[in-house]
């Protein structure tokens, strides 16, 4: 797993690399059951202390997003073929989405250049149909049950 950091940024460095492992499960590149690196080999390889991965670790762990277990490691217990989100997510999710949303329409960014912004981040997020379970699905023709949101503004 690549994890790049802008030692430079005003995001906290547990932050950022919460953020990548999200951003890497949502393009598919981590997918459940994917290994991460052990917090001292991050750390090692990142030039950081271990307890600044660790503290990224259990934030992905308290959003169910990782497993933490001594003998196993740091494994990806979730995904976008995972189902339904846990409860309380979608609301937790639209607190934080109506902050960010405030953000934007503060620095003047308004309806239309929103949903082009938002269009274009998705679109980001769309897995690599190399590696993920949805392109052996449309090639045997199974119907996918995961909802089209490309469409919603």
């Amino acid at each position: 797993m690549i994890v790049t950091l802008d030692l430079a940024s005003e995001v906290p460095i547990y932050q950022q690399i919460r953020d990548r492992v999200v951003e890497a499960i949502a393009t598919g590149d981590l997918r459940e059951g994917s290994p991460l690196p052990s917090t001292r080999q991050l750390g090692v390889d990142l030039g950081i202390n271990f307890h600044t991965v660790n503290k990224a670790y259990d934030l992905l762990r308290h959003e169910g997003l990782l497993r933490l277990n001594r003998k196993s490691g740091a494994v990806v217990v979730r995904d976008p073929e995972s189902g339904p989100p846990g409860p309380g997510f979608v609301d937790d999710w639209e607190a934080r989405l109506r902050t960010l949303l405030a953000e934007a329409v503060s620095q003047g960014v308004w309806g239309p250049e929103v949903i082009e912004h938002c269009r274009s981040v998705l679109t980001s997020f769309k897995p690599n149909p190399e590696t993920t379970p949805e392109t052996s699905r449309e090639a045997n023709h199974e119907p996918n049950d995961r909802p089209n949101h490309e469409g919603a503004e």
